[in-house]
């Protein structure tokens, strides 16, 4: 033991010096001690070196056993290198240049890899600082600029933080080649220069210079495959416009692909900007679907027709139809649009306005063999709970036939026939005819009831409205009530030439009933919503300015106008709102349904962000029973779908807030979380977190708007964290809480068959078989999760994430409001609100089709689709796939690629319609 001590004692003495050795090195510059403070990797000042001998040998120790580690060839390089520098140190012009070509050529061979710090860079480091006294020596030249090149690279490994030493002498050396000295050189470089542009714009100081070096950089990047360093490096110099000219058809799908998702992350308005260059490129490239989705993201009326005018394929033309039926644009197609093919007008015009939708989505039942139609016992499945669920059945069973009304609606929606509402009158002799299921049902259940008819028949125009027709004809307010807004659910989403919606419901907005009037509203609001018709403001403007009539009839009024309106930021509609909400009393306002005037108004903004501004203003200065609601309403609506983070914590600020009774504001507070934060999947993921950390720490009322935040967040997309937490809260203690998460389980299964929600709603059913309002609530889950028998989806994103549509974010968000007060609204007399949610289903499809527009059956593969942007390569872009011939279903989260070189897809993203055309380079396999 003594000694090994006595071994490292005799070790220990040298490291001290041993250590400034690797910084200073008198035998090239014996006068001059280099600036420790300089040196990135000097930690403590070290002394100047002595004419003493100790020192010297202490140095030559160190430098022996330093030498013994390396190799031959490192030590024979090193001992090169350190002849370089002092050959560069020559009163000679001459030998200094060679000094420095070999120098530079050293490094040049060296910088190629990058998986380690390189050798010629490691041996320069003692010599950094004395490089750069030389430098500063030397006198204006040639070789001075080359030497400055030489320390830029040096600059890479030992320059301060901070410092941006490698820019600095970058500048100050020659204009050569940037991308010799290799990727990582070049990538070092752009950051600097971000850092340094930000400097200078805050002081005020040119930046041409910078932007020279920028010229360089981008095409470098842009050559070798990194689209996504030269994006980031231009948008931190502001000029994004300069990567349009280095486009290529290699790499533009990349860039703009990355260009797309990464506008999710930059805050307005340059987020447009990002999307306006995408835009460009793609029409640069006649990418003309791409460009069409990335104008509808941008919601740019003239790039819309831009993009439709320059598309002269009457095939591409098509698709671009079927993209823009997707996204319930309302297009009018004007002549000069679709020059050379003016005799396809009508054809083109149709498909706009979505009449081939009813056609495609029953093609794709007839393939997957569900047209039998189903009636809700099949979906409660009452033979697979224990026994006591049956002794429940006769409690209130008027309300147990409204949920079968509503559960048969669901489950039958668009296939245009059922077993209670349509079964045929022939069989008159059992006495069952089409009334009697209707008058199953008491007063205002009869209007959910005739209304459902619509439901059934959703999207087939033609052949829907003579079967409601007849129930125009009732006695029964309500049933005639319950048949306007069925015409108006049929009408939902798609357009019709003859325009029946208006012309059935004009008459029926003035009558006397309230009852009839809101069917009327409703179904006008249903039918036009989007579509910004001047005729329907016209029509239902003068109830607002009504004393007389009553808030119920005004507030449906409200929330149809902000459908019909949504986004549009119409001044018109958003004083008549106003008004109503300055003139109504105090009592007027306090009712449930006046939650809708708030957003109706909030509707007409939906997604503008700061257009919302005044009209904010404003409601401040409401009734202040009201003012508050109204405040949070807008501002989660103006901001729905931006992913906005300052919005997502000043919201969760407002739910910190422990408040009197009484106040109301918290609720929509909680949705507006979630519907800010739904943009992308980051946000999304972290909105769940927080929402937890509510439920913890929140009072009741933010605990009640939980589950219906959860459900929007993750709708039709039954994660296992979040059906674990709404299940948790389906059984709390507070009734309100268990009935909104019950529903909100409905909502995150919707359309999806999901066979573990569909056990939790059943024992839930046998759980709550003696309260009727849950009851009725599990049944409208289940029929949520059977929607469409596993067909349809209540996703308002499309085409892989990246559209939103407005209108069905708009009636997901008036059936969340109706179902913050659910004991008034939902389960009580106006549970036809949830028939807002047609606005929002889709058929989760993919039908591909041939060059005549008819169904073409081909292999695709349909797995998990994953994210690749800005990955390098060809990656994969979807995992865990299996081979389907289409039609085919699409969940929430996967996507399609064709799994055949024979047709080409005109459109990038395969979901619902796309038309296919037949490769010419394809060659069959014998």
């Amino acid at each position: 033991l003594s000694l090994s001590l006595s071994l490292v004692l005799l070790l220990l003495p040298p490291s001290k010096p041993l250590l400034s050795s690797l910084t200073q090195n008198p035998h090239i510059l014996p006068t001059m001690a280099p600036e420790p403070a300089q040196n990135g990797n000097v930690e403590h000042p070290s002394p100047p070196p002595s004419k003493g001998l100790p020192n010297k040998d202490a140095k030559l120790k160190k430098d022996e056993k330093k030498d013994e580690d390396l190799s031959e060839e490192d030590l024979a390089l090193k001992q090169q290198l350190e002849l370089y520098v002092e050959r560069v140190q020559d009163p000679d012009p001459g030998v200094q240049r060679l000094a420095l070509e070999s120098m530079r050529q050293e490094i040049r061979s060296a910088t190629s890899s990058m998986t380690s710090v390189p050798k010629p860079l490691k041996f320069l480091r003692p010599h950094y600082v004395t490089l750069k006294k030389i430098y500063e020596m030397m006198v204006d030249s040639e070789l001075k600029k080359y030497l400055a090149d030489i320390i830029s690279v040096l600059a890479l490994t030992m320059s301060e933080e901070g410092e941006r030493e490698s820019l600095k002498f970058r500048l100050l050396g020659s204009a050569a080649d940037i991308g010799s000295w290799g990727h990582e050189y070049v990538r070092n470089l752009a950051g600097e220069i971000g850092h340094e542009f930000q400097k200078r714009q805050m002081e005020d100081r040119p930046v041409d210079d910078l932007m020279e070096l920028v010229k360089q950089i981008v095409p470098f990047h842009v050559k070798h495959n990194a689209e996504p360093e030269a994006v980031d490096l231009l948008m931190e110099v502001e000029s994004l416009d300069l990567l349009i000219e280095h486009m290529e058809k290699a790499n533009y799908k990349r860039t703009c692909s990355y260009l797309t998702s990464f506008a999710n992350y930059v805050p307005e308005p340059d987020d447009m900007l990002v999307l306006d260059i995408a835009y460009q490129i793609y029409m640069k490239f006649e990418k003309f679907p791409d460009a069409l989705k990335v104008a509808l993201r941008m919601d740019n009326m003239q790039h819309i027709k831009a993009t439709f005018a320059a598309c002269k394929d009457l095939l591409e033309k098509e698709q671009l139809c079927y993209i823009l039926a997707r996204q319930g644009v309302n297009f009018e197609l004007e002549d000069e649009l679709i020059l050379g093919h003016e005799e396809n007008k009508e054809l083109l015009q149709e498909i706009i306005n979505n009449s081939k939708l009813s056609e495609g989505y029953l093609t794709l039942a007839r393939d997957l063999d569900v047209m039998e139609a189903k009636t809700p016992e099949d979906i409660y499945k009452a033979h697979l709970i224990d026994g006591r669920a049956s002794a429940g059945a006769s409690v209130d069973s008027a309300r147990q036939n409204l949920a079968a009304t509503f559960v048969n609606a669901f489950v039958n929606a668009g296939f245009g026939q059922d077993k209670l509402m349509t079964t045929p009158t022939v069989d008159s002799t059992s006495g069952s005819n089409t009334g009697s299921w209707l008058f199953k049902n008491k007063d205002h259940g009869k209007a959910s009831a005739a209304a459902s008819l619509g439901l059934i028949v959703l999207w087939d125009v033609d052949n829907g409205l003579p079967q409601i027709d007849k129930y125009l004809y009732s006695n029964d307010n309500h049933v005639i009530a319950g048949a306007l807004l069925a015409v108006g659910i049929v009408n939902c989403g798609v357009r019709n030439e003859c325009d029946p919606a208006y012309a059935l419901l004009y008459d029926f907005v003035n009558k006397e009933d309230p009852t009839i009037r809101i069917g009327a509203i409703m179904g006008l609001g249903l039918a036009y919503a989007g579509s910004q018709r001047e005729e329907v403001y016209a029509l239902l403007s003068p109830i607002f300015s009504d004393p007389k009539v009553g808030v119920d009839v005004v507030s449906f009024a409200a929330v149809s106008l902000g459908l019909i309106y949504v986004g549009s930021c119409h001044e018109e509609v958003a004083q008549s709102i106003i008004f109503t909400l300055m003139e109504r009393s105090d009592s007027e306002l306090a009712e449930p349904l006046a939650r809708f005037l708030c957003l109706g108004l909030g509707l007409l903004y939906l997604g503008k962000q700061d257009a919302v501004d005044a009209t904010m203003e404003v409601a401040k200065t409401l009734n202040e029973k009201i003012s508050k609601y109204c405040q949070v309403t807008l501002e989660s609506c103006a901001y729905a779908g931006t992913g906005n983070v300052l919005k997502v914590q000043s919201l969760l600020g407002l739910c910190a807030e422990h408040l009197e009774k009484g106040d109301s504001h918290q609720a929509p507070a909680v949705l507006g979380i979630a519907l800010v934060a739904m943009a992308e999947e980051l946000g999304l993921e972290m909105a769940i977190r927080s929402l937890e950390h509510l439920l913890q720490y929140g009072e009741q009322n933010i605990r009640r708007a939980v589950p219906l935040a959860l459900g929007i967040l993750s709708i039709s997309n039954p994660k296992m964290n979040v059906m674990d937490t709404l299940s948790r809260l389906s059984h709390d203690s507070d009734s309100e809480v268990a009935m909104e998460a019950t529903v909100a389980l409905g909502l995150i299964g919707a359309g999806t068959n999901n066979a573990r929600i569909a056990g939790m709603l059943r024992n839930l059913s046998s759980y709550y078989y003696k309260d009727p309002n849950l009851l009725f609530c599990v049944r409208i889950a289940q029929g949520l999760v059977h929607m469409g028998k596993g067909l349809l989806t209540l996703n308002p994103y499309h085409s892989d994430r990246f559209l939103l549509s407005n209108v069905a974010l708009a009636g997901l968000m008036t059936f969340l409001h109706g179902c913050l007060d659910i004991k008034a609204i939902i389960t009580g007399k106006f549970h036809y609100v949830l028939y807002y949610l047609v606005l929002a289903i889709q058929p989760r499809m993919l039908i591909t089709l041939d060059d005549k527009l008819k169904p073409l059956s081909v292999p695709v593969r349909v797995g998990q689709a994953v994210d690749v942007v800005g990955q390098a390569g060809r990656p994969k872009t979807i995992t865990g796939f299996q081979t389907h011939t289409t039609p085919v279903l699409l969940a929430t989260g996967e996507r399609a690629e064709l799994a055949t070189e024979k047709y080409i897809p005109l459109s990038s993203v395969l979901e619902g319609f796309v038309i296919l055309k037949e490769n010419p380079e394809y060659e069959q396999d014998h």
